[in-house]
């Protein structure tokens, strides 16, 4: 879903001039420096590589400098505020950002018209100057800045203002971004008619807009009326294939199931119908969550709920997924997904019942694939990798998907079975082309061995290339710098995709690095800021038990003197009800 803090790229065109400030004195430039010039392209650089402190330290500079008073010199001026702003956005410091906006606008104003011509449309703007001394000046893109002055009154709440300055683009030089913004403004606003003729827009621009499609079909858009406006989109690369039927089936069913849940119609219909997208796009986390918001309105559904479990197994959420397990054993204890939820409650306590738990829901049911995926990573934990090895083969004889594959390469690996474990991960790559995660998987089996680290490194690579926002490989190459003593690039890849995407898992291996390199206030840093998003994740927790260890000159790894007590406490035969 789009968010609006999103910042678009600033757009110019040509920049007129300006009368000089009255209350400074003229100063007579010709033009701008060659020196201010390169300052303002390093700024824009800057901007575009996220690194808005540095950008908005040099924008003091450039948009304090003295005006010059011929056209390129006001044009570099405006085009400096706009970059300022930018660089502000990018800091949070929105009301700072509105101001160098208004200021950029009022400087654009005051330029005499026949300097600009009619070049104040939304025509796309370079968002660079030519040469100083040019005559072709391009003009302020004034639809761009007022769409950044309604995200910067967006993010402070000011949703009227937001939408005054919305209203002030004309419609047909509304972009894609921008009529999905008036939507949500007009949605606030309670205006819902006009909210569905921006939304209805943005999906003729591109139906794969998720955030317009739930909006319009809790407004009543019927999917014969979804299937009208598709057909309308231009025939370009953002349409949904005529020429592929599957990928269109999928889609429409997808947008069914939305207007199903829309009109509460569940069981019959979106229910039914996302069970039947997870057999063709299976593990699909979107789908397993909007079958969870599904069970909030009907909690008697136990279908996938044991995928659910796992789920908040993995992000630590103990607190939801005990309350799930409670749910699932009053509804139905016999079911192989209760089974699988008690053992995804467990793990974390006692690995040996959670397994009697995975075994039990194959009893149930032998043709359950979640439950062989469950045993053979808890025979993993219990390090019993050729038991993992059955469990991960018998999930493959059944439906191989990504998670067999996984499962299989690890237990081969801890069987230093090499050439099983390559075999297997190319097999994935095979069978899932164009998978960033089966690259990953090839580039994990090459990172064991010090000869295989340079093609590990390829593999890795070409998975974040494949996949720009695939945290895992880049958490994978972070590691293989580390191990190579390259330190720095570990960092530097590390805040590069925590810009584009604040991951608890990204703070922590952030924190693990400078912890490694003794820098304990940046990892302390990194720790904290983990769990502020996750407050569950039990990996800042140990993370940060142990930093504060060191920071106090404790051995970390020294064993406590009360740990052996500790382990002889813990009550094997817990039932059930005492654990919940």
């Amino acid at each position: 879903m789009l968010t609006s803090e999103a910042t678009g790229h600033i757009s110019l065109q040509a920049k007129p001039q300006i009368p000089i400030q009255k209350a400074f004195p003229r100063v007579a430039s010709p033009s701008p420096s060659p020196e201010m010039e390169a300052a303002r392209e390093s700024m824009a650089a800057l901007v575009d590589a996220g690194l808005h402190d540095c950008a908005q330290t040099l924008g003091c500079f450039l948009v304090s400098s003295a005006t010059a008073s011929n056209e390129a010199g006001m044009s570099m001026k405006v085009e400096s505020l706009v970059l300022h702003g930018d660089a502000l956005h990018g800091e949070k410091e929105y009301r700072r950002a509105l101001s160098a906006y208004k200021q950029a606008m009022q400087y654009s104003k005051s330029i005499p018209r026949q300097a600009t011509g009619n070049t104040r449309s939304s025509g796309t703007a370079t968002g660079r100057s030519p040469s100083p001394n040019s005559c072709s000046l391009a003009a302020l893109n004034e639809n761009e800045v007022k769409f950044k002055i309604a995200l910067c009154h967006t993010a402070l709440r000011e949703h009227r203002e937001a939408l005054q300055e919305m209203e002030g683009i004309p419609s047909k030089a509304r972009t894609l971004k921008m009529n999905l913004m008036l939507g949500k403004l007009y949605r606030i606003s309670r205006n819902n008619r006009a909210a569905a003729v921006c939304y209805k827009e943005c999906l003729r621009q591109c139906p794969y807009i998720f955030e317009a499609i739930t909006a319009l079909a809790e407004m009543g858009l019927s999917s014969k009326e979804f299937s009208l406006i598709f057909s309308q989109a231009p025939n370009r690369g953002s349409k949904v294939p005529g020429d592929s039927l599957d990928a269109q089936r999928w889609w429409n069913r997808y947008v069914e199931a939305q207007c199903c849940i829309a009109s509460h119609d569940y069981k019959g219909g979106g229910l039914d119908i996302y069970l039947d997208l997870m057999q063709r796009f299976p593990n699909n986390v979107h789908i397993l969550l909007e079958i969870a918001k599904v069970r909030l309105i009907d909690p008697n559904i136990m279908t996938y709920m044991d995928e659910y479990a796992i789920l908040l197994k993995s992000k630590s959420d103990y607190t939801k997924l005990n309350k799930l397990v409670h749910d699932m054993l009053h509804i139905d204890p016999a079911r192989p997904e209760t089974c699988l939820a008690l053992a995804a409650l467990w793990e974390r306590k006692d690995e040996r019942k959670a397994l009697t738990y995975a075994e039990k829901s194959l009893r149930v049911d032998d043709r359950h694939i979640t439950g062989y995926i469950m045993k053979g990573n808890l025979h993993l934990l219990l390090n019993r990798p050729d038991l993992a090895v059955t469990d991960f083969r018998g999930a493959q004889e059944l439906r191989a998907d990504l998670r067999s594959y996984q499962g299989l390469v690890r237990a081969y690996l801890a069987l230093s079975k090499c050439k099983d474990a390559l075999f297997t991960a190319r097999e994935a790559m095979k069978v899932m082309h164009q998978s960033a995660k089966a690259l990953k998987l090839v580039g994990d089996v090459h990172a064991i061995s010090s000869s295989g680290r340079e093609k590990a490194r390829k593999f890795y690579e070409s998975a974040i290339r494949l996949e720009p926002g695939f945290l895992g490989a880049a958490l994978a190459l972070a590691d293989l710098h580390v191990v190579e003593g390259r330190n720095k690039e570990a960092v530097l890849l590390l805040e590069r995709h925590l810009r584009q995407c604040a991951d608890d898992s990204l703070h922590i291996k952030l924190a693990q690095v400078y912890a490694a390199t003794n820098m304990l206030s940046d990892a302390l840093s990194h720790y904290q800021s983990a769990l502020r998003i996750n407050p569950h994740n039990e990996a800042a927790k140990k993370g940060l038990e142990r930093l504060e260890k060191q920071m106090k000159g404790v051995d970390p790894d020294a064993p406590e003197e009360d740990e052996e007590n500790e382990a002889d406490d813990v009550d094997g035969d817990q039932d059930d009800a005492e654990l919940l």
